[in-house]
């Protein structure tokens, strides 16, 4: 019997459990491709999630609140805001820290290489700026790697934004660089592979300023558009020193604001994710909604 065009394809880059692409150019996700449709969540205490940047609503608010801006994280190749572990993540920060979330989709790689995630990220705080009404508070924003990024931007005078971020919260971000961290030696992923060349061929380089931002090539962080920086890593994380390091490179940079470090010991990275009713979870959510509400 012949063999199906499907078993005719051969793999040419694979990051196990996560993505393969075939020599026909087929992408195949591994995970996080289930999707939750808007409603009223089920343990989110009330809280409705609306559209394709999806919109989380605390209950019974009847004042002006916080926004959140908060993007996904994924690796800039899978993932999304429907996915069942952010929504339900995203549904918690919303109704415990009483604050609109927008979670924001954006292109993904390899079809759409960075800097397509970036250009989306800024198109949407602009978006959220221009629904802003009057005077109200400045945003927020969370997530990993593309919040520094954003708040990079935001703090360029020529992005033209008019307004700057409240705080950033960085969590279990992914930063790299060409030189191995002591936590990437121990806790490397087999197969883990050089994810920045695949997400970003225009530049593959680890010292990239966009994945290296304390790396050679980066520009000072002094220029950070946010009030506020907070930086949570997992103890057994790969990427727990990148996280470490760009905090320490936060604190020396002369950046005017008030940074905060936070490292969860003896979990490995983003576990929140995963078990998001364990005790630990719950200290990072509990550190996340003082942040969000300045009383860290």
């Amino acid at each position: 019997m012949a063999s199906s065009d499907s078993n005719q394809r051969k793999i040419v880059t694979e990051f196990p459990g996560t993505i393969r692409v075939y020599d026909d150019g087929t992408v195949e996700r591994l995970r996080d491709t289930d999707f939750v449709p808007p409603s009223i969540s089920v343990g989110g205490g009330g809280v409705s999630s609306n559209f394709s940047a999806r919109l989380y609503l605390p209950p019974h608010c009847h004042r002006k609140l916080p926004l959140l801006l908060y993007f996904h994280g994924g690796a800039f190749c899978i993932s999304s805001p429907f996915c069942g572990k952010y929504h339900r993540y995203v549904s918690r920060l919303a109704a415990e820290a009483r604050v609109v979330v927008v979670s924001f989709a954006y292109r993904l790689a390899p079809e759409h290489p960075i800097p397509a995630a970036y250009d989306d990220a800024r198109a949407g705080i602009r978006w959220a700026v221009s629904h802003r009404a009057g005077n109200g508070p400045e945003p927020w924003s969370a997530g990993g790697n593309i919040v520094h990024n954003l708040a990079m931007a935001v703090g360029d005078p020529e992005f033209g934004l008019g307004v700057g971020l409240s705080g950033i919260a960085l969590v279990c971000p992914y930063f790299s660089g060409s030189k191995p961290t002591e936590s990437e030696v121990i806790h490397r992923r087999p197969g883990g592979g050089n994810m920045w060349a695949f997400v970003c061929p225009s530049s593959p380089d680890n010292d990239d300023p966009r994945i290296n931002p304390v790396g050679p090539k980066a520009p000072s962080l002094m220029g950070l558009g946010s009030k506020r920086v907070m930086v949570i890593v997992a103890g057994e994380d790969g990427l727990r020193d990148r996280g470490r390091l760009y905090y320490e490179g936060v604190e020396k940079s002369g950046w005017k604001g008030g940074a905060e470090f936070v490292e969860i010991e003896g979990e490995g990275h983003c576990f929140h994710l995963y078990n998001l009713e364990s005790e630990k979870a719950g200290i990072l959510i509990k550190r996340l909604v003082a942040f969000f509400n300045g009383k860290s």
